[in-house]
């Protein structure tokens, strides 16, 4: 049987809404909700539909469902075919980021009015394909489209554009991190797209922005993020631009994962921001990662445009004048000091300062890796001691750390930043609904850099929380195996600690099945291995207490990890820990834990009829400390009526001298004021109260039984009565020889199963 500590902390903040619930159940067992339709022409295209043919998803639920299938990573063409119906869906707005697509399966938006098409980073089909799978009406009248990351090279490596003039109610275009170019992309949307006027060309092989100036009366919008275009080329573009609300011309800034050294490249910023007439609507500037700006010119740009709202300047270098020397223009007494006569509270500006600019670039730069990297590393300088929760900061970090789940320092510095902001009693105050969000991202950096000693120490940093392991609702077992998978990679004195010690807790929280695979050779040597280098340096340390818990929790219930168990020696290696730490309670209870679960084991229990460890237990068993003796009892229960494969058992003056103590160490208990174990089950004590049985077992049983059903009945009670406990108890209780106090344990345990029935029932 396990042991664990049992929490009853309460969830912080608002509880998500039914819908909320209601949508994230259908997107997690959407196979089991829907009938698969194998393609009657055997192309091997299979479509899904609800079973109930009278589901309806109104517009606002269908789009909800088909963003949260996206961002889960789970739209391909037999998810999307449930959208091919618009008899039970409705789509204005279609998010399918992300997805991996055949222009078959595209089709199914083809039904659907949509004037909003999120295609970004769409894989298996071309921007060619996704324009042509849509519907007429579509095609006619669809206003935003965001083809970001997705190619427009067909199979003959020949880059088409083409179908993007067809789009003319188009308003807003991303072709951001795209093969779309100056031969043919640019002049082609600008000459074709009438009504054009926002433009997203970041990324992209653009070199020439002359074309733009055409579209200098209705451009409002446009990002221009890492764009490789002249000094000579953008700047009397920029400043024929007149109508624009949002201008983006930041660069990218290289920073090595380790030195912070950077390179960003140059623009005479300072030029272009004295011009007194130049971007007279501005209300958004982005000149991060440029170099070369004085301060007195953005104090002069500052004063021309008195509507802006939105400046960023991370990674944005400054002249001093005098010396020539390179400052972070962020830093600047216009934007930080509130007493400078041209201090504006309302200007939102991205840098490394302050904590409010740091947030702002966090919030910005999410899809931005080298800007995330360096963000996150000063945010980790901040947040070493804090001593109060932030969960904006986190919720600031989980988009980028979600978006580059391949970059080694964004995950790097993100996994430690997460580690401050939830270590001690921080993570108290986080909604566990912003924590599940973290421990997924954590897990996916594990998978991701299995190797990396640093990134998996910070993992098992945040992950070994009281609060995380016991109320988060996340994939217990995926967690675990990539602990265990931690603690076999590194030798590492802290990190193993850390790594048993959330086993521990992890082992006891998923199905005797996971246990099962947790328990396979590989881990249970290195478990013992633990076990046996602690015994060699006589250290009864945490370590050592914490690789028993989950060892016994490991074993629980599971007769193939018990087997592993023991053809590994570790019935030996539990016995010499016994003899070499005599008196240690905690390591006794564990140890006899562990060793109960074999004993729980019908095929296993020959095993311990061993008269050295027999008597071992037997004076464990006669002790004060009740927590030892109750697990000696319940060994001594299973194999005083066991036979070994040959039919050879304990001697009658041996087995009659165990019950006797069994039956003198159960009276003179004194009920404990807490509950002293957790079960799985109540299944291995069912044998054991058999009508015919033995007496001195029997009570054993019920007072286990008795015990955690008082302490804790809102557990055990339901689960006792699921499992059939009631005519197992009624049964025995109806013989007219059970002995008294069993009889009257009992009864005292089916009264209390009276008062926990409508609860259950409930």
């Amino acid at each position: 049987m396990d042991r664990k500590t049992m929490s009853e902390c309460d969830c912080e903040g608002s509880p998500d809404s039914l819908q909320e619930l209601c949508l994230d159940y259908i997107s997690h067992n959407l196979y089991s909700l829907c009938t698969q339709i194998p393609s009657e022409d055997k192309s091997g295209f299979v479509k899904l539909s609800f079973k109930d043919c009278d589901i309806y998803f109104h517009r606002e639920l269908s789009e909800e469902l088909l963003q949260r299938l996206s961002k889960q990573y789970a739209l391909n063409d037999a998810v999307l075919s449930l959208f091919a119906n618009p008899k039970s869906t409705r789509l204005k707005r279609a998010f399918i980021k992300n997805a991996v697509l055949s222009y078959k399966g595209l089709k199914a938006l083809s039904c659907h009015r949509i004037i909003d098409l999120d295609a970004s980073w769409v894989r298996g089909v071309t921007v060619n394909d996704i324009i042509g799978a849509l519907g007429e009406w579509t095609t006619g009248h669809l206003q935003s489209l965001n083809v970001s990351g997705t190619t427009f090279v067909n199979s003959s490596k020949f880059c088409i554009v083409i179908s993007l003039s067809m789009l003319k109610a188009l308003r807003h275009l991303n072709v951001s991190y795209t093969e779309f170019n100056n031969n043919l992309g640019l002049e082609l949307v600008i000459d074709s797209l009438c009504h054009l006027e926002s433009l997203d060309i970041s990324h992209t092989p653009i070199v020439n922005a002359t074309p733009l100036i055409q579209c200098r009366d209705r451009l409002k919008y446009l990002s221009m993020f890492q764009v490789r275009v002249s000094d000579d080329n953008l700047m009397p573009v920029i400043t024929q631009l007149d109508n624009l609300l949002h201008l983006d011309i930041s660069r990218e800034v290289l920073v090595h994962p380790f030195t912070g050294n950077q390179q960003s490249g140059k623009f005479n910023l300072s030029r272009l921001m004295e011009m007194e007439d130049v971007l007279p609507n501005i209300t958004y500037l982005d000149i991060s990662g440029r170099d070369g700006l004085m301060e007195r010119s953005l104090q002069t740009f500052l004063r021309n445009h008195p509507g802006l709202k939105f400046l960023g300047l991370l990674l944005t270098k400054s002249v001093v004048p005098e010396t020539l020397a390179m400052t972070d223009l962020c830093a600047a007494e216009c934007l930080t000091n509130p007493n400078h006569n041209e201090f504006r509270e309302d200007l939102k500006i991205t840098g490394e300062t302050n904590e409010k600019q740091i947030l702002e670039a966090l919030r910005r730069y999410s899809s931005r890796a080298n800007y995330m990297h360096k963000t996150l590393c000063t945010l980790f300088d901040m947040t070493q001691s804090l001593e109060k929760a932030r969960v904006d900061m986190v919720q600031h970090i989980l988009p980028g750390m979600a978006s580059h789940r391949q970059h080694l320092g964004v995950q790097m510095a993100a996994s430690a930043c997460l580690y401050n902001l939830s270590k001690q009693q921080l993570a108290d105050n986080v909604h566990v609904s912003v924590l599940k969000d973290m421990v997924q991202l954590t897990m996916d950096a594990m998978e991701t850099f299995p190797n990396h000693q640093q990134l998996q120490k910070n993992a098992l940093l945040t992950l070994c929380s009281d609060r995380i392991l016991q109320d988060v609702s996340f994939d217990r077992f995926r967690a675990a195996r990539l602990v265990m998978d931690c603690l076999c990679t590194f030798e590492d004195a802290s990190m193993s600690r850390m790594a048993v010690a959330i086993c521990s807790i992890l082992a006891a929280k998923i199905s005797t099945e996971q246990t099962a695979l947790l328990g396979s050779k590989p881990y249970m040597k290195k478990l013992l291995g633990i076990v046996k280098r602690k015994a060699e340096e006589r250290e009864a340390d945490v370590t050592l207490k914490f690789t028993l818990s989950a060892l016994w929790n490991l074993t629980d219930e599971s007769p193939t990890t018990c087997n592993i168990f023991l053809s590994e020696g570790g019935l030996e290696l539990l016995m010499h820990i016994l003899e070499i730490f005599p008196n240690e309670t905690a390591l006794e209870t564990k140890v006899l834990g562990l060793i109960n679960n074999i004993a729980e084991v019908k095929e296993l229990r020959h095993t311990l009829l061993r008269n050295d460890f027999i008597h071992h237990v037997k004076h464990l068993l006669e002790g004060d400390q009740i927590e030892v003796s109750y697990f000696a009892a319940g060994i001594v229960a299973h194999i005083t009526c066991s036979v070994g494969p040959d039919g050879w058992t304990l001697s009658a003056d041996l087995r009659q001298q165990l019950l006797q103590s069994l039956n003198d160490a159960i009276r003179s208990w004194e009920n404990p004021k807490g509950e002293m174990v957790a079960y799985r089950s109540f299944s291995p004590f069912f044998p054991l109260l058999a009508p015919d049985g033995i007496p001195e077992v029997q009570l054993w049983a019920v007072w286990a039984i008795h015990h955690v059903c008082t302490k804790n009945g809102l557990r055990y009670s339901p689960m006792l009565i699921k499992e059939g406990g009631v005519t197992v108890l009624e049964r025995l209780l109806a013989c007219k020889t059970v002995c008294g106090q069993v009889r009257t344990i009992g009864d005292n345990i089916l009264q209390v199963l009276q008062q926990h029935l409508p609860t259950t029932i409930l």
